[in-house]
């Protein structure tokens, strides 16, 4: 049997149907209180956890051979610094001293692109470049470096793991809505478009679950391995969605600049309102900076390989519409229901 920390978040059910798919037995662990839409219907068994609790952990890993911990925080606005390492530095360690206690066989860890630092135009990132451990302190790229390091600390002192680093990830089975989802579910409307001038490595989120799987299977001990995808600019993704939306609806670039004005303007709402911003000035900085990413160890050591971006986007609207179709009508059924409360 395996454990799957982070396993109701977007890029842990998908692992969880690829492990089950193989025929793998799993154990989820689940935050109290954590909506498990994303889990219904999948024949695992549920664990009450939290990655900041190191007895919840223990529990969770009796009679596991192999971990994936998935468990983190991603934020690209400010004001969740301290929770957000918290999870990601302390709870990596927790994890890992926890699996290495019970002498669990592998334990796979999921960190991030992030995690290294981030190299001028014109160099290529690999495995070789450093880790952003001079990011700005409880910076997200920070958290996840240090999550990287204290992991293989902990590699030295006997755990078997491997880690990999994903770049941004979208598909299909994102029932809570993640980021990017929300961003190719806009595209997909017939309305006039901000778009911002910039690129980024996107990657099919079942290609990063078959990538953990295959880390766990062939990944060498203490190794880092990149799983990206393809690079892509804003105004590209727009007409891949749109083209294979039917759709056609006009666009405006808005340059960098003015970009980032307005970004630091609605970050100011955000914290008064709690509507999430479509564009932060992180998520514009990533967008501006070099995103060419090397996966050839992956593919090299592991086998990895990666779906066409568009098939992507077709599976991932696909889908929506078949999770709005099914949620519309739960919804409408419970509506209907006679009510038992007097």
């Amino acid at each position: 049997m395996v454990l799957v920390t982070g396993s109701t978040g977007h890029l842990g059910n998908v692992l969880i149907r690829e492990l089950l798919s193989r025929g793998e037995k799993v154990r989820a662990m689940i935050l109290p209180g954590e909506r498990i839409d994303s889990l219904e219907g999948l024949k695992v068994e549920r664990i009450i956890g939290n990655v900041l609790n190191p007895d919840t952990i223990d529990r969770a890993m009796l009679g596991m051979e192999l971990v994936y911990h998935l468990a983190g925080i991603i934020s690209i606005v400010p004001g969740k610094n301290e929770i957000m390492r918290k999870v990601n530095v302390e709870g990596v360690q927790n994890v890992a001293r926890a699996a290495l206690r019970a002498r669990v066989k592998r334990m796979v860890h999921v960190s991030s692109i992030h995690a290294f630092r981030r190299e001028p135009h014109g160099v290529i990132i690999d495995e070789n470049t450093p880790l952003a451990l001079d990011a700005p302190s409880g910076s997200y790229d920070r958290t996840k470096a240090e999550g990287t390091r204290v992991l293989l600390e902990v590699v030295k002192e006997g755990l078997d793991a491997v880690i990999v680093c994903p770049t941004g990830i979208f598909g299909p089975h994102d029932f809570l809505g993640s980021h990017m989802g929300q961003v190719i579910k806009d595209f997909s409307k017939k309305k006039l478009h901000f778009l911002v001038d910039g690129a980024y490595d996107f990657v099919d989120v079942r290609d990063v679950a078959r990538g953990i799987v295959l880390a766990g299977e062939k990944g060498r001990r203490g190794e880092i391995y990149i799983l990206s995808g393809n690079q892509i600019t804003v105004k590209e993704l727009k007409k891949l969605v749109q083209d294979v939306s039917g759709v056609r609806s006009p666009g405006i670039v808005v340059p960098q600049r003015l970009a980032m004005f307005f970004a630091n303007f609605i970050q100011r709402f955000y914290h008064l309102s709690g509507v999430k911003p479509r564009f932060t000035s992180y998520s514009l900085q990533t967008l501006s900076e070099n995103s060419v990413f090397s996966c050839n160890k992956a593919r090299n050591e592991l086998g990895y390989s990666t779906h066409p971006v568009k098939e992507t986007i077709l599976d991932t609207l696909v889908w929506w519409k078949m999770h709005h179709r099914l949620h519309s009508r739960t919804t409408r059924s419970l509506k209907n229901k006679p009510s038992l409360i007097k």
